[in-house]
């Protein structure tokens, strides 16, 4: 029982840390963090498909596939927080990645979650998941340049919302009409 309370709570501790963003900030860096949830649950489908990895403990029926403490918890938070923390620094993100990464591969799944019996490596080596979750981190920070790019226009720095254009129907007509 004690180890579907930590599972509980690394689901849902994660998210209260937010409180200490600004709405912007969460703006900004949400749509990279419902994208990498579903990398992950794709990887997650891949691994339990290929016998990646065994989950043993869950708290949700399907949960033998997807780790869902992880995958929506502590993972999507920290991804949030990693981006608000190196934003617009690139190898400051590559190596904080690298060395959390690593952790994950290395520690926590390869020696905490076997010692409490929540899951294990199968097929798949420590170093061969940290390959996997390090290249993801690549895929997730070149989304989020894009997704930037799609609200920036480069001439003028801000959004199209700000400058008074909308583009309704192939159209692009301006927010204030002519008197």
């Amino acid at each position: 029982m004690g180890i579907k309370v930590l599972l509980w709570m690394l689901l849902i501790l994660p998210w209260f840390t937010l409180v200490f963003l600004s709405k912007e900030t969460l703006k900004r860096y949400m749509p990279v963090t419902i994208f990498t949830c579903l990398l992950i649950t794709i990887i997650f489908q891949i691994a339990y498909t290929f016998k990646w990895w065994t989950i043993y403990q869950y708290i949700v029926p399907w949960g033998y596939m997807i780790d869902v403490s992880f995958a929506y918890g502590i993972f999507a938070v920290g991804t949030l927080w990693i981006f608000h923390l190196t934003s617009h620094k690139f190898w400051v993100y590559v190596i904080t990645n690298a060395i959390i990464d690593a952790f994950f591969a290395f520690i926590a799944l390869a020696i905490l979650l076997p010692s409490f019996g929540i899951g294990a490596y199968e097929l798949l080596r420590p170093w061969q998941y940290f390959l996997v979750i390090f290249a993801l981190s690549f895929v997730i920070y070149g989304f989020h340049i894009w997704q930037q790019g799609i609200f920036k226009t480069p001439e003028e720095g801000h959004t199209k919302a700000e400058s008074g254009e909308l583009k309704v129907r192939g159209f692009i007509r301006s927010r204030t009409k002519a008197r």
